[in-house]
């Protein structure tokens, strides 16, 4: 495929060893998928260059570390993010990485960000839902956001599955019957949505204006809602809070297997132009699906290239 734009899509999986085998039952994937997700230089390659992607930040599945237990944690985080380090040496012109952190370790977690960036040139980092059913937004973790500020790199929240507790009270029995209830077609975007939140209610931005968050598919809603968020929380008597600048400034969101057009130019007409980057969520969504979407996009061209590349560009350095 040839295309005018070049494209740097930004939030793509990987699985390696060296962490998915501390995970169990919860690293097991349907076969095409599992093939791509360990596949680096083949199935992955191959794929980019039909769909016309110049570059993937690697990113390795959920569940992360935030499952795992703190005696393992750290060492296969080092693990995972120096295996990571060694494919996007292989390939340094096809993919950089984010890296995986020990946060229920937090000053560990902290540590290992920083030398992921500094040592290993990762672009930020990425956390996959609770950490051992703590929500991130609480004091514990800000060592860990406090170090991003100061590397001035983002940390990317993706979504997992929602606590047992909350899938029994509000999914349960449909979870049963339709699983992607509590994934793709709800519990993810509402779990990490939820995260976003809080974080901006915790004043954690407060004391890091610096900070960098990025939100996939689209914001987990949050775009849609903001209007009504921010009316409702400006008029709270004890804490008003701008909600809405603070997501504007301090959030950046991704296309990542959320390929509308409805919904990109709600995202376009309400929120910062170089705030929304290019993402697959490859191997689950089609390289070519996402990227021929883009292109065949009614918004403006300028904006097309900008979400294609420039935005990962500039947020990233490049």
């Amino acid at each position: 495929m040839n295309n005018k734009h070049k494209i740097i899509a930004v939030e793509e999986h990987f699985m390696h060893p060296s962490l998915s085998n501390h995970l169990g039952h919860a690293a097991q994937q349907p076969d095409q998928i599992k093939k791509r997700l360990f596949d680096f230089s083949d199935i992955r390659i191959r794929e980019m260059d039909s769909a016309g992607i110049d570059v993937q930040i690697l990113s390795h599945q959920s569940p992360g570390s935030q499952r795992l237990k703190n005696e393992v944690a750290i060492d296969a985080c080092k693990d995972v993010n120096n295996a990571l380090a060694q494919v996007i040496s292989n390939h340094s012109d096809r993919f950089l990485g984010f890296a995986m952190l020990p946060t229920n370790l937090p000053i560990d977690a902290a540590s290992e960000l920083r030398r992921s960036v500094e040592e290993l040139g990762f672009k930020g980092a990425m956390i996959h839902g609770l950490s051992s059913g703590r929500m991130v937004d609480e004091k514990f973790f800000w060592p860990i956001f406090a170090e991003a500020e100061r590397l001035d790199v983002p940390i990317y929240l993706h979504p997992a599955l929602p606590d047992k507790e909350v899938t029994e009270r509000y999914y349960a029995p449909y979870d049963a019957s339709h699983p992607m209830l509590t994934r793709a077609a709800w519990g993810f975007g509402v779990e990490a949505g939820t995260q976003a939140i809080r974080m901006i209610l915790s004043g954690i931005f407060d004391k890091h204006p610096n900070l960098k968050i990025i939100l996939g598919h689209l914001g987990e809603a949050i775009p849609f809602w903001l209007p009504r968020i921010q009316e409702s929380l400006s008029r709270t008597e004890s804490q008003p809070i701008n909600f809405e600048d603070i997501f504007k400034s301090n959030f950046w969101i991704t296309t990542s297997g959320f390929f509308s057009d409805h919904a990109l130019e709600l995202c376009v007409n309400t929120l910062k132009l170089d705030h929304i980057l290019f993402a697959i969520d490859w191997p689950y969504a089609n390289n070519e699906t996402g990227v021929n979407w883009l292109q065949n996009s009614k918004i403006k061209p300028s904006i097309k290239s900008d979400i294609f590349s420039e935005n990962a560009q500039n947020l990233f350095r490049l």
